[in-house]
């Protein structure tokens, strides 16, 4: 089944590019892809071909991961320091150092691409073409709504009991909006620690919240010379963030820009359900005395719930409720089986949906589909015993962010499939299940944008945030008459 899944969805994509890939995971008999001293004798490969190879699915094909000042920053930067990032990583912003797959040569071309060819392009490239007025798909045509809008990063949304919208930028700033235009910034949001992919990112509201009004916040904390995942919960009072507290916080620290997560989830018996990524650490994921690489359940004032699968455990964070997961970033449960599924970031290639069941190890980086960005062996180990296997495995990597089941009252068409953001190639994917199996994934939406986000709104529509420029908008059925 599993690999039937996976071929289903390689289909979707061209059979050029499903060669390349495999091209580029083919190793040597050591095991690596990186070039020998022999190869650098070699003719230098295309520097744009390697940029769309090694560089895209994280930046973007033109770049577009990095905004405003921040890109332009980086287009006006020498390309001696474009070289030496290039050549030597950087860990903080999460940059794999690619010094030994490519040659000097190779990196000097790369360098001057991405700051004249790239510059150029991203100036002129039409991020976003337009789409018709009626978008068909294989079972359903729709409307896009757009309902937010003068955004950057749009991490999560959620909704009060009046209509307004709440969404979080990355950046640190919480929005509200009111019949589509935006009525206020939030003050009292928290400090965050906006390195790399951290920041302010989901917002969850409780689902007693017209009782009890808590609004629940996952951000990157700053601690010391670094910081990692938290979660604060908080009351309105207005336009202000009061009655504020810190229920979790991940441990240890670090310096990393990669990996945090964080998407939140409740269950039907108000239990926080949350994803905390390994960090850039690998090993992190398979050591429960730490909280990276987890999912983690906890009461809704951050208790720790006494049947917890590891709270008896010497040493294990008792908050960890799976293990062995790299960093998802998507996280939701099914609106009929009550079952908790999962997306999560594989490295290049094997990006993963998941079915998360307690005390489970998920097996990053034991065992895995993908190989490293730079082109190396991870491991040959694609299964061992006592790991899950995922529902399905994505390769080429979409890097899916967000997720939602489809209302079935709302879409009888798409009743309970799930919706996934694809980072990396701008688009989103239906997942067309029956039961807990895969009959097909579906893209749609090519060129929408980098999709950070998807929610199913109270009014049981999608709702769609994208990057860069940022907006939000949601899926109105072509029949509804709305």
């Amino acid at each position: 089944m599993l690999e039937k899944s996976h071929i289903k969805f390689t289909g979707l994509f061209s059979a050029a590019a499903l060669i390349l890939w495999m091209a580029l995971s083919s190793t040597s008999s050591s095991g690596c892809a990186s070039r020998s001293s022999g190869d650098q004798d070699k003719t230098p490969r295309a520097a744009g071909q390697l940029y769309e190879n090694y560089c895209a699915s994280c930046h973007g094909m033109y770049m577009e991961r990095f905004a405003g000042e921040d890109r332009q920053a980086m287009f006006a930067m020498p390309q001696n320091e474009m070289e030496e990032i290039i050549r030597e990583g950087d860990y903080e912003s999460g940059m794999p150092a690619f010094g030994e797959v490519f040659s000097e040569e190779e990196i000097e071309a790369v360098a001057e691409h991405i700051l004249t060819d790239i510059k150029e392009e991203a100036g002129s490239h039409e991020y976003r073409p337009g789409f018709p007025e009626v978008v068909e798909t294989e079972a359903l045509s729709f409307r896009i709504d757009t309902v937010a809008s003068g955004l950057g990063i749009p991490w999560g949304m959620a909704w009060l009991p009046n209509g307004d919208m709440l969404v979080t930028e990355r950046s640190g700033e919480l929005f509200r909006f009111r019949d589509k235009k935006f009525e206020a910034m939030i003050d009292g949001v928290p400090r965050v620690y906006a390195n790399g992919q951290g920041g302010l990112l989901d917002i969850k509201l409780h689902p007693d919240y017209e009782d009890n009004g808590w609004i629940y916040l996952a951000y990157s904390e700053p601690e010391g010379n670094g910081g990692n995942t938290a979660i604060m919960r908080a009351r309105l009072d207005g336009n202000t963030l009061v009655d504020k507290e810190k229920i979790f916080k991940a441990q240890p620290n670090t310096r990393s820009g990669v990996h945090f997560g964080c998407r939140m989830a409740f269950d039907e018996n108000n239990y926080l359900f949350f994803s905390v990524g390994e960090r850039g650490h690998p090993p992190n994921a398979q050591d429960l005395t730490n909280h990276c690489g987890k999912i983690h359940r906890i009461h809704d004032d951050g208790r720790i719930p006494d049947d917890n699968p590891f709270v008896d455990t010497p040493d294990a964070m008792p908050t960890i409720w799976s293990y062995g997961h790299r960093n998802p970033q998507g996280l939701a449960f099914h609106p009929e089986t009550g079952e908790l599924w999962e997306t999560e970031h594989g490295p290049k290639g094997g990006d993963e949906l998941n079915i998360i069941k307690k005390g489970t190890n998920y097996g990053w980086p034991e065992i895995t589909y993908g190989i490293n960005y730079d082109g190396t062996i991870i491991t040959e180990d694609t299964a061992k015993a006592g790991m899950e296997q995922p529902v399905i495995y994505w390769t080429p990597s979409i890097a899916p962010c967000g997720m939602a089941f489809a209302d079935a009252e709302t879409y009888p068409q798409w009743a309970n499939d799930i919706f996934s953001g694809s980072l990396s190639f701008r688009y989103v994917v239906r997942t067309d299940l029956e039961g807990n199996d895969v009959e097909k994934d579906e893209i749609m939406l090519r060129e929408a944008g980098r999709v950070r986000s998807i929610e199913t709104g109270p009014d049981g529509y999608l709702y769609i945030g994208v990057e860069n420029p940022g907006f939000v908008f949601r899926l109105i059925p072509a029949d509804s008459g709305i």
